[in-house]
């Protein structure tokens, strides 16, 4: 394996992957412009998190229904060519948000409407993205590649929300969805100079999708090492993560405004991006492996601490670990899947990763998003943080069983 920056210029140095990171970078950075705008539009028509929950639901809930048959779909098709089709649908997508905004259209109805498009297109683009990343880059510089892609996203989720800040307070939602619509067609642009040299690797279908898709829970299921990480996934995404998604509601305890939502979202995605760099120097998997199994100690301690406090201050140094922890959950889960399943179940595996990562938080979101209403938004998140550190502890408890397991 490449070590620290070396493997980071090692990865970027391959044409093809470079040109992906690129692209990836701007459509990541719209994505969150436009997230952070549909979030603050729904809170300012309803006021309810109840309805924050449920648009967080339409958007991220297909990843449970269409991700596992589209990961089938990825272990028997050209990832490249789906790729690139499912990407120029999501910018069809963000066009029409922003007619429809620019025309005055939108209402909380439509939005959950166009969430739910939106939610089902990326739940298909999702593991043939993913699952395209081998072919990309050579297989040692696979780790330094995963972490690059989260350093991307984490970057977004820094700059997108600074971004949608600006523009809320300038009061045009109309420009945030026109700024995702020019970023996805950079991405568009992108994806079609990259030229695979070699074949990808794909396996002749073997039966239906179905059959497909239980094939490969199967194997998730009945290896200790991965169905570890799978269930600690699962918890932390159900538990902590849907915080990303009520973030309005979150920054409503310390004050009404745009800005300051804008900002406790950027501090995330800050801790996410130092996070994403530290992780990009790492290169022993099995050290990544520890990081994915004990990760839940820390995030459930962090939000514990976001949960309770009254102090902003300390709001936000405990939202700064909670975006550092999410990013070691994610990226060391993803890159210990690249490394431990074979290639004719990347895509299978990957799906039931996205599927989780993205699913999870809609199912959370939903159901602490309701019960805030009638709770208050402190008395859920607290539950999530003590379930998942408590899960956590004992998941770590047998850390050497399921990274030998792992082969690590």
């Amino acid at each position: 394996m490449q070590k620290g920056w070396h493997g980071v210029r090692a990865a970027l140095s391959e044409a093809n992957y470079r040109n992906f990171t690129i692209g990836n970078v701007f459509s990541l950075v719209g994505t969150w412009v436009q997230r952070v705008a549909l979030g603050w539009l729904v809170w300012e028509l309803t006021g309810s998190g109840a309805w924050l929950g449920a648009v967080a639901f339409a958007d991220l809930f297909p990843m449970v229904v269409v991700t596992p048959l589209a990961g089938a779909m990825a272990d028997r098709s050209e990832r490249l060519r789906v790729t690139r089709i499912s990407q120029a649908l999501l910018m069809l997508h963000a066009g029409l948000l922003t007619i429809l905004s620019a025309l005055g259209l939108l209402n909380p109805g439509l939005v959950l409407v166009l969430a739910l498009v939106g939610g089902v297109i990326t739940a298909f683009n999702q593991p043939f993205r993913m699952a395209l990343l081998p072919s990309l880059v050579e297989r040692p510089n696979l780790i330094s590649a995963v972490a690059i892609n989260s350093v991307a996203f984490n970057v977004a989720r820094f700059v997108g929300p600074a971004i949608a800040g600006l523009v809320i307070a300038k009061g045009s939602l109309t420009l945030a969805f026109a700024i995702n619509l020019g970023t996805f067609a950079v991405f568009s642009w992108t994806l079609a100079r990259i030229r695979l040299v070699s074949a990808e690797a794909t396996r002749p279908a073997n039966g239906g999708l179905i059959t497909s898709v239980v094939e490969g829970w199967r194997y998730a299921a009945g290896h200790v090492g991965l169905g570890a990480m799978f269930l600690t996934l699962t918890v932390v995404s159900l538990c902590i993560r849907p915080i990303l998604e009520l973030m309005p509601s979150y920054a409503a305890l310390f004050g009404p405004d745009a800005s300051k939502f804008a900002f406790m979202t950027s501090v995330i995605g800050l801790g996410a991006l130092v996070g994403a760099l530290w992780l990009s120097r790492q290169a022993d998997p099995a050290a990544l492996a520890k990081m994915a199994l004990s990760n839940g100690l820390l995030m459930g301690a962090a939000l514990f601490v976001a949960s309770v406090v009254r102090q902003e201050l300390l709001g936000l140094v405990a939202l700064f670990v909670v975006g550092f922890g999410m990013v070691l959950s994610g990226i060391a889960s993803q890159t210990v899947i690249q490394l431990a399943v074979p290639d004719h179940l990347r895509g299978r595996m990957l799906a039931l990763h996205s599927m989780i990562f993205r699913g999870a938080p809609a199912l959370g979101a939903l159901v602490i998003g309701a019960l805030s209403d009638l709770t208050g938004l402190r008395g859920p998140l607290v539950a999530g943080a003590a379930v998942t550190f408590a899960f956590s502890g004992i998941v770590y408890s047998r850390r050497k069983l399921i990274l030998k397991s792992l082969g690590l």
